[in-house]
């Protein structure tokens, strides 16, 4: 009984071994083009499903305040869209002068473009106890 009690209460990691498990007995499943169609339900329904539940989970007094904070939204978009690019192809420009393999700088210029992924970034926020409304 015991084992039950701890299989319910841990259904999550139970639930990702079962499906590694069937993933490694039937691999076909999840190709693209299978019968899941991961090309559409993991690049759209996928993604669509988990910012809808992290919407959910916000309080909507918390998120008319968050609303009022212009400068601080403002701030935080141009820092990670335009300062920390900008950062990182001026420290490329520097490296460029070193023995460092060009693709490897062309990989670190993709990488220091792309945003956060914003996901992580609320979960992260709330475990630290900010204001995901506002970070």
């Amino acid at each position: 009984m015991r084992l039950l009690e701890r299989m319910r209460k841990e259904w999550f990691l139970v639930g990702i071994v079962l499906a590694i498990g069937a993933a490694k007995l039937q691999p076909g499943v999840g190709v693209n083009g299978g019968p899941l169609k991961p090309e559409i339900t993991v690049s759209y329904i996928a993604v669509a499903t988990i910012f809808f539940n992290s919407g959910l989970s916000l309080k909507t007094e918390e998120l008319t305040s968050a609303l009022v904070h212009l400068k601080l939204h403002l701030f935080i978009q141009i820092f990670t869209l335009a300062f920390f690019p900008a950062a990182i192809w001026l420290f490329l420009q520097l490296l460029s002068i070193t023995p460092i393999n060009e693709w490897l700088l062309k990989g670190l210029q993709t990488v220091g473009c792309m945003p956060p992924p914003v996901s992580s970034a609320v979960i992260l926020t709330k475990a630290v106890g900010g204001n995901e409304m506002c970070g």
